[in-house]
């Protein structure tokens, strides 16, 4: 799907469905923060899923009102500063804070431009671990085919596109909905990256 055309499908949702949008896309990347917590012993893992939880939570209706400031001040005691790490791993955890940033941030003022914002960070994720891992004799034509072409990049995009229709299918405080939801961006546990974290 083009940037312009998801822009063009975003900015026709509704502020519920723009949230969970969002919400989402930040869950799908939720394992790159745990495996790069597990590598450093810095950040934690276990608030970010629980911030994660409370997000779906109220999203579903389950909770009361949260305190988006609350949320976004201890998120950022765990937002890795990527001139503090000198590996690749800081940039898939810093997409999956930014995102979840932004989901909470959903929740007081919605924006197609944020979730637009959102889906290209996932996307960029994606994007640069393909160009990583690529083989370097590759000419600048192959590699953006074989990035095009990618499981993981073909996944990433109909991951969005189904988030699309079954938002657009749904209706709003439709509990059952936002659990399908988390449980299509969970997917089994493996990130937007193809990262998985066993427990």
């Amino acid at each position: 799907m083009e940037l312009s055309e998801l822009c063009n499908r975003l900015e026709s949702l509704d502020p519920w469905q723009l949230t969970l949008f969002t919400t989402a896309l930040a869950e799908r990347q939720y394992p790159n923060y745990q495996l790069f917590t597990e590598v450093t012993d810095w950040g934690d893992a276990d608030q970010a899923r629980r911030q994660l939880d409370k997000l779906w939570e109220r999203l579903a209706n389950r909770t009361g009102s949260l305190n988006v400031e609350t949320q976004l001040e201890k998120l950022e005691t765990i937002t890795p500063d990527p001139d503090d790490f000198d590996f690749y791993g800081v940039q898939p955890a810093l997409d999956f804070c930014v995102c979840l940033h932004a989901a909470f941030a959903q929740q007081e003022e919605p924006s197609f431009e944020e979730a637009g914002g959102v889906a290209q960070v996932s996307m960029a994720c994606v994007d640069t671990f393909l160009e990583l891992t690529a083989e370097p004799e590759l000419s600048d034509e192959e590699l953006v085919r074989y990035i095009n072409t990618h499981e993981l990049m073909v996944q990433e995009e109909a991951l969005q596109q189904q988030l699309l229709e079954q938002l657009l299918a749904g209706t709003s405080g439709d509990a059952a909905l936002v659990d399908q939801l988390r449980q299509l961006a969970a997917n089994d546990g493996v990130s937007n990256i193809g990262i998985s974290i066993d427990d």
